[in-house]
């Protein structure tokens, strides 16, 4: 479930970028871009929440 709510709100998040982005320099909104920033997005949040960031265990 983590998962899926991570591609959503990278999704939604690199809608806004692009959309922001073109807007800026005048381009064309391009959804390939969007889904491209999508899986980027999701695979640093998963390799970050999973693999490099770790909860601190009491001791």
């Amino acid at each position: 479930m983590r998962l899926i709510w991570t591609v959503i709100w990278s999704f939604l998040l690199s809608l806004m970028v692009v959309y922001v982005l073109a807007s800026m320099t005048g381009d064309d909104f391009s959804l390939t871009l969007a889904t491209v920033l999508t899986a980027l997005f999701t695979l640093a949040a998963v390799i970050l929440g999973d693999g490099v960031i770790k909860e601190d265990s009491p001791n």
